[in-house]
């Protein structure tokens, strides 16, 4: 069996050698009582970089000792990649959102051999799901493996945008003490009105970690949470995205991309927007039309935009984004913690461990099967 994985490039300066921590706490359990990853067992260390190419997202004993063979690459994109000279006649595909190898439709039809592919994360949508079921590949991904991580990283853009961190930051690495030029676009988020577009795992988390800020908090999602849920956080549910935004200060995005989402916020949706409005999008970037945010920001309709996601990834030096005003914008990062590689390259081993032997796949890792969208796939996505 051969085994083609796509991870993003080692660090500038060579892969580490030491780590700034000796240890990351262990996690068992996540928030719903859901269980870790629980492979057989891994080849690493927790908290080690295990998502880029160096780290092999530990697989290489694992598969090799097992008499097959790994291809590990960075190389994705063109015609003359090494993805696709590898792809023709591969197994199994494993890949990241944080840097993703787009099995589109014709490159499923190339891959004749292919019959699995795992992301290496959560979020699959730079997979072909459609062309997927069609080929009878088998599509999964570490539900909940970095749903946390995403959230805090949500969490923390939303204060960097509304306090103004980046530019009072900027001040002080410049060498200067300038406190009227940071304050005069710094307010307090508590008493805002704050909402999430998606309340699956990671919107609710996001929810969870900002009621203490004393904000009201909104949601808009198509599977309404329990009533007692929505008591528990103190959180107002609306039908539809256009009813959030007409009364929320700050917007997270945490839905899924699919044709129902892609540009949602247009320029006609952001222009129902409060004027001085944040949105922090650390869903999917065509989620939100390109174009339009820039010119919100220009305008001043938009007071700060704050995203972890780009279309394409990584994008190209003109991308736009890059020189907006008042962003604060990072890599795909927020879900690639040492703490939440350690959980995804585990589910990744137990996934291939389950492929191997014949035993069932976790269904909450699944997104297509059969031929048809199943377990998380079925909760996030439409074709």
């Amino acid at each position: 069996m051969k085994v083609l994985c796509v991870l993003y490039p080692d660090p500038v300066e060579g892969y580490p050698i030491t780590y700034a921590r000796d240890s990351i706490p262990k996690i068992e359990r996540y928030p719903d009582g859901f269980p870790t990853p629980t492979p057989k067992a891994i080849d690493f260390k927790p908290g080690e970089l295990l998502g880029s190419v160096s780290g092999e997202l530990g697989l290489r004993r694992f598969l090799e000792e097992r008499g097959h063979t790994l291809v590990v690459t960075s190389d994705k994109d063109g015609p003359d990649s090494v993805f696709e000279r590898e792809l023709p006649d591969a197994d199994v595909v494993i890949s990241q959102p944080f840097w993703p190898a787009y099995l589109t439709k014709e490159r499923i039809a190339k891959a004749k051999k292919l019959k699995l592919a795992i992301t290496a994360g959560i979020g699959s949508d730079h997979y072909d799901l459609k062309a997927a079921m069609e080929a009878g590949i088998t599509v999964a991904e570490i539900t909940w493996c970095n749903s946390i991580s995403v959230a805090e990283h949500a969490v923390m853009m939303i204060l960097t945008l509304v306090r103004n961190y980046i530019p009072s930051y900027k001040w002080v690495v410049n060498g200067g003490w300038n406190i009227a030029d940071c304050v005069s676009r710094s307010y307090d988020l508590e008493g805002m009105d704050v909402g999430v577009v998606g309340a699956g795992r990671i919107g609710r988390s996001v929810l969870k970690r900002l009621k203490p800020f004393d904000v009201k908090l909104h949601y808009t999602d198509q599977h309404r949470l329990p009533k007692e849920v929505e008591e528990e956080l103190g959180v107002q549910f609306h039908p539809d995205v256009e009813s959030l935004v007409r009364v929320c200060d700050v917007i997270s995005i945490h839905c899924p991309l699919h044709a129902g989402t892609e540009n949602l916020f247009n320029e006609k949706l952001i222009s129902k927007m409060k004027r001085g409005s944040y949105i922090v999008n650390t869903a999917r970037a065509r989620i939100c039309d390109r174009d339009a945010i820039v010119k919100a920001l220009e305008t001043g309709q938009l007071a700060g935009y704050a995203g972890d996601v780009w279309f394409p990834q990584p994008p190209p030096m003109n991308h736009p984004w890059r020189w907006m005003p008042n962003h604060a914008m990072t890599p795909h990062i927020s879900g690639s913690t040492l703490s939440a590689q350690g959980r995804y390259a585990a589910g990744v081993r137990e996934i291939l461990e389950c492929w191997l032997e014949g035993r069932p796949i976790r269904n909450e890792y699944l997104v297509v099967h059969e031929g048809k969208l199943a377990g998380v796939g079925a909760h996030s996505y439409k074709v």
